[in-house]
């Protein structure tokens, strides 16, 4: 097993008497892929956001690489140092692209913020070359791409930086199926190929089966069950894991049955 490149130690954050996220742990190693599933307001999305830095947990610790980076600090340098070693893939990338700025541009300016001593023409052609975009795509605009191949410009902007962990918080869940099928794809060889860890925050179980190594379920901001994604998916411990699996249309579904099997959990 690989050393930890990140682990996420009794994170706690509360929102007035609300506690979004309630004691969670969880560690990825090096080069794996961890899976944070559950419903909206299940605390996945605020556990992201604490990881990456862009909120502060009321207490607990993130641990990247064996460095402490729970307590923020000031300055541009940490800032950038932070950066690098964590990005983030939202769900919609034409909110996070500048829609003046064309693809090329845009990879450009993030290159010479963050390696300012490199040429960055060359590792933009890389870049694209590596999320699947030809080359033609460098001085189109967000607007005109479709939404894959956004997403695609978005996780190559994410990898510029050369990242230790990639968060992707619903990264494929605004997009069509066989679009969806593509960008796993497209991760899957990217963490082949670099090593980078993954950190799938999604509501999806098809998504968690596909590109997951380890997996852990939250409810109410607490993690209800961990473990191998084909463990927990096969044979679930916790009646919240095994709702989740019943949710998923099949032979027989009743949706109904589902609400009422929740509101009794």
């Amino acid at each position: 097993m690989s050393e930890p490149v990140l682990q996420a130690v009794n994170l706690t954050r509360a929102y007035g008497t609300v506690r979004a996220v309630d004691g969670v742990s969880f560690t990825l190693p090096g080069g794996g892929s961890l899976g944070i599933v559950g419903e909206s307001g299940s605390g996945k999305t605020t556990t992201a956001r604490i990881v990456v830095g862009l909120e502060q947990a009321d207490s607990g610790e993130v641990v990247v690489g064996g460095r402490n980076r729970s307590t923020p600090r000031r300055g541009r340098a940490h800032r950038l140092a932070r950066a690098r070693e964590v990005q983030m893939v939202f769900q919609d990338p034409y909110l996070s692209l500048d829609p003046r700025t064309s693809v090329a541009s845009a990879l450009r300016e993030t290159l010479r913020l963050h390696f300012p001593d490199r040429d960055p023409a060359r590792r933009v052609r890389e870049l694209l070359g590596q999320v699947g975009l030809a080359t033609r795509a460098a001085d189109a605009r967000p607007g005109q791409l479709s939404g894959g191949q956004r997403q695609r410009v978005a996780i190559a902007r994410a990898l510029a930086v050369e990242p230790a962990v990639l968060v992707l918080d619903e990264a494929v869940a605004a997009l069509d199926v066989s679009v969806q099928a593509q960008i796993l794809n497209l991760l899957a060889d990217i963490r082949e190929q670099s090593g980078i860890g993954y950190l799938f925050i999604t509501h999806d179980l098809g998504v968690v089966r596909c590109v997951t190594d380890d997996v852990i379920v939250m409810r109410h901001g607490r993690v209800v069950e961990a473990g191998a994604t084909a463990d927990v998916l096969t044979a679930p411990r916790h009646p919240y894991t095994r709702l989740l699996l019943d949710s998923l249309p099949h032979p027989g579904w009743d949706p109904e049955r589902i609400a009422a099997a929740r509101r009794a959990l």
